[in-house]
C-alpha cells in the first residue's frame, strides 16, 4: 500500500537561505512547500517556478533533486530527479520515482493524455473509429469497429459518460523510472513504469495493472509515439506509433511503425509496418518487409514480405478484410482487399480476386499466375504444427505470468463451434460442387476460388475426421447431451479470440454501460463449455451420433494422420541435418 503523503509547509527563512546557497532559485519562494523530513542538502541547482511541493528526501535512500527546473509540481517522498535539460512542469510525481538525464516533462492544462483518441482502424477513412481508453478489451474494440452504426448511435453516449470518469491524470507514478529521454509531453505514467531512452512521447498514457514488483509496461530507446495508450505492454527499440493502443503483454519493437492500429494480448510485432490494423490476440509479424494494412487478425503469423492492398485509387483506402483466427501467410504473399480468409489457413502467392474462404477452414490458398486463388481445402488438418500451436499459446501468455487482471478473453481451442460449424457447411458445399462439371481448365469455381475435384474429395474425408475428433474430445464417454425437440442450435461468432453465441452478442450490443458490456463478455467466456455442450446437443443429428468407441476410432485415425506428418517431418529434418553435418 502506498504510504500516506508527508505533510507540507512553507519555507522558513533559513531554509530559503540554505537552498540559495545550494544554487537554487525561485520566482516566488512563498509558493514552495517542504516536508519536515526534507533534507535540504539533497536539493541542489534547482529552479522553482509557480507552486512546488516537495516531500521527504532521505539521503540514505539516495533521494536527490539537482540540476532541474520544477514548475507547478507536487513531488513525492524520496524521489531522484537530476539533470533535467529544460523542465518538469504541471504534474504530480509519485514517491520513489526516478527521473534523470531527460529533456522535458510537461502537461498542458486540458491534456487528456491519449484517453478518448479515435483510432481509424480497418477503414482508414475513419468510418469505423475505435475510441481508446484504459481497460479497453479486444472484444469491445471489435464491436466498435465491426458495428459502426451501433457504435455511433448507441455506444458513443455511453462512452462519453465513461470517459468523463477518467480525470486528467497528470502524474508520474510511484516508483516510475524515466531515464535519458527527450520530449515527454502530456503523457501520464503509471506506478513502476520504466521509460528509458524514449525519443518523443506526446499525448499518451502508460498503464501498469500488475501487482507491485511485476510491472510489464516499458517504453525503450528511440521510441516515438503520439496519441497512444500502452497498457501492460512493451514498446521498444525505435518503434514509431501514431494513434495506437498497445494492450496487455503486447510487444512492439525493432523499428516497427504503426498508425491507427490496435494491438491486443500477447501480440509480437517487429521491423515491419501496420496501417489501420485490428491485431487481435497473438498476432505476430517479425520481418522488415511486411506490411499489414486494413485487416482484422488473431493468432496470425505473417511471413516476410506479407502485403495487402486497401486502395484501388477510386474512392480512397476504403477496402478492408478479415483473416480469421490462425491464418499464416508465406513469404511474399499478397492479398487484395476486401477478402475473408478462413480460419487456420495458409496464404501463399498473390490473390487478387477478393476470395471468401471462410467456409473452408484449415486450407492452403495458392495464388496462380493471374492472381486467382486456388484452394486445397482441409489440408492443414493433417499438420502436426496445428495442435502444437494450440498447446503453445497458453504457455506464452505474458499476462498470466505477471498476474495481470485479464482484459481480453481468449479461448485457445482450434476445434471449436465456429471452425466445426464451418466444416459442416463445407461438407454441404463440397457435395454441391462435386455435382457440377469442371470448367475447361479442370477447376471448379466458387466465391472467387478454384478447386480441383480431387482436393474436394480429400477434404470431405479430412473434415469428417476432424469433426469426429472434436466430438470425441467434447462428448467423450459421457455420450451426447440431450436437447429439447424444438431446440435451435446457437449461431456463433468469433469476437477477437472469444467464440460467443449471437444471442450473447446481442446482449452485449444492448448493454447500457461499459461495465455491463464487459460483464457480458466475461459471462460468455466463463459459460463457454456449457454453451458449447448445448450447441453440440442441438446441432448434431443422428447421422453424427456415434457411440464413444466409434468416436474414439475416428479420433485415433485423426491422431494417426497427425503423427504421420510429425514422423515425416522429423525424418526430413534428420536427412537435412545429415546433409549439413561436418
Amino acid at each position: 500500500m502506498e504510504r500516506q503523503r508527508s505533510k507540507r509547509r512553507p519555507l522558513e527563512w533559513w531554509e530559503r537561505r540554505k537552498l540559495e546557497n545550494n544554487g537554487c532559485r525561485a520566482d516566488d519562494w512563498s509558493a514552495i512547500r517542504l516536508s519536515d523530513a526534507t533534507d535540504l542538502s539533497r536539493i541542489r541547482n534547482v529552479e522553482f517556478a509557480g507552486a512546488v511541493s516537495i516531500g521527504e528526501l532521505d539521503g540514505t535512500l539516495g533521494a536527490l533533486i539537482e540540476n532541474a527546473r520544477l514548475e507547478n509540481c507536487m513531488v513525492g517522498d524520496n524521489v531522484i530527479i537530476r539533470n533535467i535539460g529544460a523542465h518538469i512542469s504541471n504534474c504530480e510525481i509519485g514517491e520513489r520515482a526516478k527521473i534523470a538525464n531527460t529533456a522535458v516533462i510537461d502537461f498542458e492544462a486540458e491534456a487528456t493524455c491519449g484517453v478518448g483518441v479515435e483510432v481509424c482502424v480497418l477503414d482508414e477513412t475513419g468510418s469505423r473509429p475505435v475510441t481508446i481508453y484504459p481497460g479497453l478489451s479486444a472484444q469491445s474494440a471489435l464491436l466498435m469497429a465491426r458495428v459502426p452504426k451501433w457504435n455511433e448511435r448507441h455506444l458513443k453516449p455511453i462512452l462519453e459518460r465513461h470517459l468523463d470518469s477518467f480525470n486528467s491524470n497528470h502524474r508520474i507514478g510511484a516508483g516510475a523510472v524515466i531515464l535519458g529521454c527527450g520530449l515527454i509531453r502530456n503523457v501520464s505514467i503509471g506506478d513502476e513504469v520504466r521509460i528509458e531512452g524514449a525519443e518523443n512521447l506526446r499525448n499518451g498514457t502508460i498503464i501498469n495493472n500488475a501487482p507491485a514488483g511485476r510491472c510489464l509496461s516499458f517504453v525503450g530507446s528511440g521510441v516515438n509515439a503520439e496519441n497512444f495508450i500502452i497498457e501492460d505492454g512493451i514498446v521498444d527499440a525505435g518503434a514509431i506509433l501514431r494513434n495506437c493502443y498497445v494492450g496487455q503483454g503486447a510487444i512492439i519493437e525493432k523499428g516497427f511503425t504503426a498508425h491507427d492500429s490496435l494491438f491486443f494480448a500477447n501480440c509480437s510485432l517487429e521491423n515491419g509496418e501496420a496501417c489501420a490494423v485490428f491485431a487481435g490476440p497473438y498476432t505476430v509479424s517479425m520481418h522488415k518487409s511486411s506490411l499489414l494494412i486494413g485487416c482484422q487478425t488473431s493468432f496470425m503469423n505473417a511471413g516476410s514480405g506479407t502485403n495487402q492492398s486497401n486502395h484501388m485509387y477510386k474512392l480512397g483506402p476504403v477496402h478492408w478484410g478479415i483473416l480469421e483466427r490462425g491464418v499464416k501467410t508465406s513469404s511474399d504473399s499478397y492479398l487484395m482487399l476486401g477478402a475473408k480468409i478462413g480460419a487456420f489457413s495458409l496464404l501463399m502467392g498473390q490473390h487478387k480476386t477478393h476470395p471468401d474462404s471462410s467456409q473452408f477452414p484449415f486450407s492452403y490458398l495458392f495464388g496462380d499466375d493471374k492472381g486467382a486463388t486456388v484452394v486445397v481445402p482441409g489440408i492443414m488438418l493433417r499438420s502436426c504444427g496445428l495442435m502444437r500451436d494450440e498447446k503453445k499459446w497458453p504457455t506464452r501468455d505474458r499476462r498470466v505470468k505477471r498476474r495481470l487482471p485479464l482484459h481480453d478473453r481468449i479461448v485457445f481451442d482450434v476445434l471449436n463451434p465456429l471452425t466445426v460449424e464451418n466444416m459442416l457447411t463445407a461438407l454441404n458445399v463440397i457435395d454441391m460442387l462435386l455435382t457440377r462439371p469442371a470448367d475447361d481448365d479442370r477447376y471448379l469455381r466458387y466465391r472467387g476460388m478454384k478447386f480441383t475435384r480431387a482436393s474436394l474429395e480429400r477434404a470431405r474425408h479430412m473434415y469428417q475426421l476432424a469433426i469426429y475428433k472434436y466430438l470425441s474430445v467434447r462428448v467423450g464417454k459421457e455420450g451426447f447431451p440431450s436437447a429439447a425437440g424444438d431446440a435451435v442450435p446457437d449461431q456463433w461468432v468469433d469476437i477477437a479470440g472469444l467464440p460467443m453465441t449471437r444471442s450473447d452478442l446481442q446482449r452485449a450490443l444492448d448493454s447500457e454501460s461499459i461495465g455491463q458490456l464487459e460483464e457480458v463478455f466475461s459471462e460468455s467466456y466463463e459459460r463457454y463449455p456449457e454453451l458449447e455442450r448445448r450447441w453440440i446437443a442441438s446441432r448434431f443429428g443422428e447421422e453424427w451420433r456415434r457411440n464413444p468407441e466409434v468416436l474414439a476410432d475416428y479420433a485415433a485415425e485423426f491422431d494417426h494422420m497427425i503423427e504421420e506428418d510429425r514422423t515425416r517431418y522429423l525424418e526430413d529434418l534428420a536427412a537435412q541435418s545429415e546433409m549439413l553435418a561436418l
